[in-house]
């Protein structure tokens, strides 16, 4: 009796630990996502649709032989190009799909990971953090051209040619300072580790601006500007603005309150 009874206990006790991880891990953002759409289904992402309508925009314009000239000359960046052209044409060059790789990966990346960014972070940080970690990309393909190939996390003088363009190193930003506005500290870990991986495997420029992208990423998250602090607890019998010493009241997450499972603090 006691060998089946333990062994009954084992794998109810295994799936609930596993369901309360994942409840502890993903559950805050899920009701988050969840609560906005519910509320405002397309309306909640807006930024994100324009994004997705643009990027397959510029590939269906790309595609064609009076288009491709145009969306290189506007997005396409090179560590060999000029300094100003290319921090000109940083910006575009996010929607810019690569050749080399299928457009739907692009636009699935987007749609998933930039709207949830929108949803949660809001949409001026979401622009924020992908334009500076395009930017952190970007800037590192120079260094690393100019660092050779011998140096750590240097790249060879062939990498100065190839086209730089598309959503990935923003996606990846993206990812990290979601996870941990939302202290997703495993799946942001994860996310991390994937990347080294890749530049472990795949010894890349992509690969390698995905790090830099990263970084990028961690150093937004540690801006104390950008950090965002709980309000201090109400007592019960003071009044509204007793909270803060001050009696001035809390200072305003600047994320959409959405519901009540809306993190209010990037750790």
């Amino acid at each position: 009796m006691a060998a089946p009874l333990a062994a009954r206990t084992a794998r109810v006790t295994v799936p609930a630990v596993l369901g309360r991880a994942a409840r502890a891990e993903w559950g805050p953002l899920w009701a988050t996502v969840r609560a906005a759409l519910a509320a405002e289904r397309l309306r909640a992402v807006p930024m994100t649709l324009g994004a997705v309508g643009l990027t397959g925009l510029l590939q269906i314009v790309q595609n064609r032989s009076w288009g491709y000239g145009p969306v290189q000359t506007l997005g396409a960046v090179r560590a060999e190009d000029p300094l100003w052209a290319a921090l000109l044409r940083t910006p575009l060059s996010l929607f810019v799909p690569a050749l080399d790789l299928p457009v739907w990966g692009a636009l699935v990346q987007i749609l998933l990971v930039f709207g949830t960014a929108e949803i949660c972070l809001g949409r001026w940080r979401t622009l924020l953090i992908a334009y500076v970690a395009t930017l952190a990309g970007t800037l590192y393909a120079r260094i690393g051209v100019a660092l050779g190939p011998d140096a750590f996390l240097g790249l060879p003088g062939s990498a100065a040619r190839i086209v730089d363009t598309g959503p990935s190193a923003a996606v990846v930003a993206l990812a990290v300072c979601v996870c941990c506005a939302y202290r997703a500290r495993f799946t942001g870990a994860l996310v991390i580790a994937a990347m080294v991986a890749e530049v472990v495997v795949k010894d890349n420029l992509a690969g390698k601006e995905h790090l830099a992208a990263i970084v990028a990423a961690l150093a937004l998250c540690a801006v104390p500007a950008l950090r965002v602090r709980r309000p201090p607890p109400r007592r019960q019998g003071l009044d509204e603005g007793a909270g803060t010493r001050s009696g001035a009241p809390p200072i305003r997450s600047w994320k959409r309150r959405r519901g009540p499972a809306q993190r209010t603090s990037w750790w």
